[in-house]
C-alpha cells in the first residue's frame, strides 16, 4: 500500500474535524458520544466537569449536564464503565474479552480468593439493589494489597472488577457515589459482542476515525489507549519522524474551524506527544502540582482556534460571585485581534452556560 503524505496542517485539519471541533457543530449528545466513542468522567469541577465540557465544547448552549444524566440513568443510550460514558450501542464491544478479566497475576488470584466475596456482592444487589458501595459489607477473605489509595478497599476493589467482568455495571449516581446493580437490569438483554480480536479490531477503527491521525503502536495509557493498530491507510506527515494511521474517510474534505476552549481531557490534545508534533502544543495538567510550580494554571483550558492550538485560559467559576474569573490568558501564538475577540466570545458562552452573570479578569 502507498503511504500517503500530508502536510502539518493537513494532518491538523483532519484531528480537529475528527473531534467535531470544526465550525460544522454536532446538535445531539447521543450522536457525539457514538462518534467519540465516549466521554471520560473525572468529577473536577473548577469550571466544569470533563464529561460536561467535551460537550459543551462540540454542541454549545443546547447541552445540559441533566441531559447526559437522562440518557444515563433513564434512556439507558449511555452507559458508564471504567470512567468513561460510552454509547449503550458499544456494549458488547466493551465486554467482548470480559470474561477474561484480569488476565494477570495478583489480581486474578485475589479474585479467586474471594469468589465467597464476590458472590456475597451478587446476592446482595440481587435482593436489593441498586446500592452504593458504602450499603455493602465487606466479607473479603483476603484484603485488596496496594501501596496506593485502594489498600485494604476490598469493595470498592470487587465491585470495580465485576464491573470490569460484565457481572455488574453502574445504574446511575447519588451525587458523586456510582449506584451499583446486576449488569443485566443495566444492559440490554441483546448486548452480545462479537469475538475479543473481532472486537479489538472494531475498537482501533472506531478510535481512528474519532482522532482522524493517531500512530500505530504508542505509550501504554491508562483507561483508554491513544494507539490504532493496523488500521486505516498509512501516512507520513511532513518533518514529523515516524509513520501514522489515517482514517480514509477523514481525506478531501472541506474545513472551515472556529474557536473553542477545551477541557484538559479534550481528545483533541490528550495525547501529549501527538499535540506537540502536530499543533507544536505542549501542555501539563497542573492540578496535580504545588501552586508555585503551576506554568498555565490548576485547571488550565487548551484554546483552539481554527486549526490551531494557540494557549492556554486558566480560569476557575466562582458560583458564589456568579463569575467566571479569568486568571491568566497563555498565548502560545501572538493572539491577533480576531482570535483575541473570539477567544473573548468563548470565554462569555461558557459564563453564560455556566449560568454565571459575568467574565472578570484577576
Amino acid at each position: 500500500m502507498s503511504v500517503l503524505r500530508l502536510s502539518r496542517a493537513e494532518a491538523r485539519r483532519i484531528a480537529v474535524r475528527a473531534q467535531l471541533l470544526d465550525a460544522r457543530r454536532p446538535t445531539d449528545l447521543l450522536d457525539v458520544v457514538r462518534h467519540l466513542t465516549f466521554l471520560q468522567i473525572d468529577p473536577t469541577a473548577a469550571i466544569a466537569p470533563a464529561a460536561d465540557l467535551v460537550a459543551w465544547s462540540r454542541l454549545g448552549s443546547a447541552y445540559q449536564p441533566a441531559d447526559l444524566k437522562l440518557a444515563l440513568e433513564q434512556d439507558r443510550t449511555l452507559f458508564e464503565h471504567n470512567a468513561l460514558v460510552r454509547p449503550m450501542s458499544d456494549v458488547g464491544l466493551v465486554l467482548a474479552d470480559a470474561a477474561g478479566w484480569p488476565s494477570y497475576g495478583k489480581p486474578r488470584l485475589w479474585l479467586r480468593d474471594n469468589d465467597r466475596f464476590r458472590r456475597d456482592i451478587l446476592d446482595r444487589l440481587a435482593d436489593s439493589g441498586p446500592l452504593t458501595s458504602r450499603d455493602i459489607p465487606d466479607t473479603s477473605v483476603v484484603p485488596w494489597a496496594s501501596t496506593g489509595w485502594t489498600r485494604n478497599r476490598n469493595v470498592t476493589q470487587m465491585l470495580e472488577f465485576l464491573m470490569m467482568r460484565g457481572e455488574i455495571a453502574i445504574a446511575g449516581r447519588v451525587r458523586r457515589e456510582r449506584l451499583w446493580d446486576l449488569a443485566e437490569r443495566v444492559y440490554p438483554a441483546d448486548a452480545h459482542g462479537p469475538s475479543a480480536a473481532k472486537a479489538r479490531q472494531i475498537r482501533d477503527e472506531r478510535r481512528l476515525r474519532a482522532l482522524g491521525i493517531a500512530r500505530a503502536k504508542s505509550a501504554v495509557m491508562p483507561i483508554e489507549p491513544i494507539d490504532v493498530g493496523e488500521v486505516g491507510i498509512p501516512a507520513t506527515v511532513e518533518d514529523v519522524p515516524g509513520e501514522w494511521r489515517v482514517d480514509p474517510d477523514a481525506l478531501e474534505q472541506d474545513f472551515e474551524g472556529r474557536t473553542a476552549l477545551l477541557s484538559p481531557f479534550d481528545r483533541l490534545s490528550y495525547d501529549r506527544v501527538r499535540a506537540q508534533e502536530l499543533f507544536d502544543f505542549e501542555y501539563v495538567l497542573e492540578m496535580y502540582k504545588p501552586a508555585a510550580k503551576r506554568r498555565w494554571g490548576y485547571f488550565a483550558l487548551p484554546v483552539l482556534h481554527e486549526d490551531r492550538l494557540v494557549g492556554k485560559v486558566d480560569a476557575t467559576a466562582d458560583r458564589k460571585r456568579s463569575v467566571l474569573e479569568v486568571h491568566a490568558i497563555h498565548e502560545d501564538v501572538k493572539f491577533t485581534r480576531a482570535i483575541a475577540k473570539a477567544v473573548q466570545a468563548e470565554l462569555e458562552a461558557l459564563a453564560s452556560w455556566l449560568g454565571l452573570e459575568t467574565v472578570a479578569s484577576s
